[in-house]
């Protein structure tokens, strides 16, 4: 994976990214108040959780008096922060001051405090908790689809579905507009015939209203209807039986398959006639299969003595990591079988994330000859080659994907303002622990690596093109202050975005600004004409993956290239926003500790009292700060 020279560059760009859906689209076209969509309203309850209280005494060693009561929510020696909280400072320096009694049996010469559990019981409080928004989702009736989901034998009907997950509750209207037309329907259904579209598609917005008194979220699909073949044609008007339409609908809210890939990011439909080879992904999976002598796949099984080849010049090695021709001829049979190893992985992945199953196995191919171990002279790991930097753009702009992993390593509330705002420590230990996924070298394991753990990084790699393709469409937004569908096309888009997984956002954002003219299309042709010299290894890379053809493991340019780029100063990008953290509540009780402390307190008048009162039972306990740990006590 090939990114920026520097990390500057890369952070003066992704600072603080937008990483929401469709970034740079326009906003919708003004409707009559009538049919415009409410604001959204917080959905919010007040749920009742039980929970158990644990009563702990700070207690005089000399005459058993009670003078502090700490209750806490959780088994064990109450935190530092908590007892500090309960008894305030004057007691808890005392407490932290006092030596181990070593009579208990007889304490009348201790000295200090000490701290009593007495006992456990149950607590409850009220908790605002976020109820889940209502939905609308997008589906096609009167399809009969043939060969692919979205060709038809007749034009069909876009059915928009309500969804509202509350109980009691229904979606009791779906509205919205169809290129600015408004249209209405009562009820959680609502039927939008369809007609041919031409090239560029219509614009529909829509909404639904909730009997909960609210509505959804406003949203959006593009839908394109094109005649396939030349069933239109006046002399072929009545061969019906070969009618075929091509139905393209890019929306979030799309429910029938997997959408294009980064098509919904960019707004941008794939050529009517479909895309080409190298962003396909096959009907069936015998259809990825490949032969590709690869030499450096050759010399790594050769190295790790996988293949011998004595009867070779050299062992079968023209370099490090690299076989020669008779090297190659000894290893074949196996580099055929091996390139093909991580097929289903892809296939399956490619489904799940839209990403072309093709172009993922071009890239492994370009980028390490599917050896998803280190090679000795790279520093980059994995069928993808993902280095540091990678792991940035990754972590930094694929929140879904950031969120996941990184409640992995950390915890919730460590990770739930963004990559960009943990401790450089953090961050470095996520860019580790990720590279470690990634890396399936296994000195112990048959053939020197772990398959498990290669099939589990090919998704790690996908959602690193994802992230790849947000950032790529917030660079050309930035130059064309247009979103991407607008100004550019599906192909050329992604190779835009593989220039970027190449050789970094300063490359392309270079390259891109002096070949854009306003008002003209903004073409791969151009792009890379402009490319400076530093950058221009990205035009062979996205050659050899358009083409199919084995190429030689890729190099980062920032591990072997001298002197960096100049870092570009990139327009500031509006802060990210963290999906808003789920509460998690449980209601199993904790289990007591049985006391520890022979000495029982006695009570003083005004002391506080053993009995919970409603109020004790609801005692608000401050939350252990971050530097809190239990301590030692006496």
């Amino acid at each position: 994976m090939r990114l920026a020279p520097k990390l500057l560059a890369i952070l003066l760009f992704v600072l603080l990214p937008v990483i929401l859906l469709n970034p740079w689209q326009a906003a919708a076209p003004a409707r009559a108040e009538q049919n415009q969509a409410p604001a959204q309203a917080v959905r919010q309850t007040t749920q009742t959780v039980k929970f158990t209280w644990y009563d702990w005494w700070m207690v005089r060693w000399e005459n058993n008096q009670a003078v502090c009561r700490i209750l806490v929510e959780h088994p064990g020696l109450p935190y530092s922060g908590e007892i500090l909280n309960a008894c305030g400072s004057q007691y808890y320096t005392e407490w932290k001051a006092t030596q181990p009694c070593q009579n208990v049996a007889d304490s009348t010469g201790c000295h200090g405090m000490y701290l009593h559990f007495l006992r456990s019981f149950a607590g409850q409080r009220n908790v605002d908790v976020t109820l889940p928004p209502p939905q609308v989702w997008v589906s096609l009736v009167d399809c009969n689809p043939i060969d692919t989901p979205n060709i038809c034998t007749k034009v069909p009907t876009l059915l928009l579905t309500g969804e509202e997950p509350l109980p009691n509750e229904m979606i009791i209207r779906i509205q919205g507009t169809v290129n600015g037309e408004p249209f209405s329907c009562p009820g959680n259904i609502c039927s939008l015939p369809m007609k041919q579209t031409g090239s560029q598609g219509i614009s529909i917005v829509f909404w639904g209203d909730s009997s909960h008194g609210d509505s959804t979220d406003q949203f959006t699909a593009l839908v394109r209807i094109t005649a396939q073949g030349d069933f239109m044609a006046p002399e072929a008007s009545s061969q019906v039986d070969n009618a075929r339409w091509n139905v393209d609908i890019i929306s979030s809210q799309w429910r029938d398959g997997t959408l294009a890939s980064c098509a919904d990011t960019w707004q941008v439909f794939p050529d009517s006639n479909g895309p080409p080879a190298w962003l396909n992904t096959p009907l069936q999976l015998s259809d990825m299969l490949s032969t590709h002598s690869y030499y450096y796949l050759a010399g790594v099984f050769i190295e790790n003595h996988i293949v011998e080849a004595h009867g070779c010049p050299n062992g079968g090695l023209e370099g490090p990591d690299v076989a020669n021709e008779c090297g190659l001829d000894a290893a074949l049979p196996l580099v055929k079988d091996w390139q093909n190893r991580f097929d289903s992985q892809i296939f399956q992945v490619s489904k799940d994330t839209g990403v072309p199953a093709q172009l993922l196995k071009n890239v492994f191919g370009r980028e390490s000859q599917f050896w998803p171990g280190l090679y000795g002279s790279i520093n980059e790991v994995g069928l993808g080659q993902l280095t540091d930097k990678g792991a940035d753009t990754l972590l930094l702009w694929n929140p879904d994907f950031y969120n996941t992993f990184c409640q992995t390593i950390l915890s919730k509330d460590t990770c739930q303002n963004g990559f960009i705002f943990l401790q450089p420590s953090q961050q470095d230990m996520l860019r580790g622990a990720l590279l470690t996924k990634v890396n399936a070298s296994c000195p112990q394991c048959p053939l020197h690596i772990d398959p498990e753990q290669a099939a589990f990084s090919v998704r790690i790699f996908a959602e690193s093109l994802l992230a790849t393709c947000q950032q790529t469409g917030r660079i050309v937004f930035n130059i064309t202050q247009h979103n991407p569908g607008q100004v550019s096309s599906y192909v050329d888009m992604w190779k835009f975005t593989l220039a970027n997984y190449n050789a970094g956002p300063g490359c392309l954002y270079n390259a891109a600004t002096l070949a854009y003219v306003p008002g003209q299309i903004l073409t791969w042709d151009n792009v890379k004409n402009n490319l400076e010299p530093a950058c221009q290894p990205a035009i062979d890379y996205i050659d050899s993956i358009s083409q199919g053809q084995p190429q030689a493991p890729t190099p980062t340019p920032w591990v072997f290239q001298g002197t960096p780029l100049p870092v570009p100063v990139y327009p500031t990008a509006p802060p990210y926003q963290s999906p808003t953290p789920t509460l998690a509540i449980s209601l199993t009780p904790q289990a007591t500790i049985a006391p520890t402390r022979t000495p029982q307190p006695t009570i003083t008048p005004g002391g506080p009292s053993l009995t919970p009162s409603a109020t004790q039972a609801g005692y608000p306990i401050e939350t252990p700060g971050p530097t809190d740990t239990p301590g030692t006590y006496p």
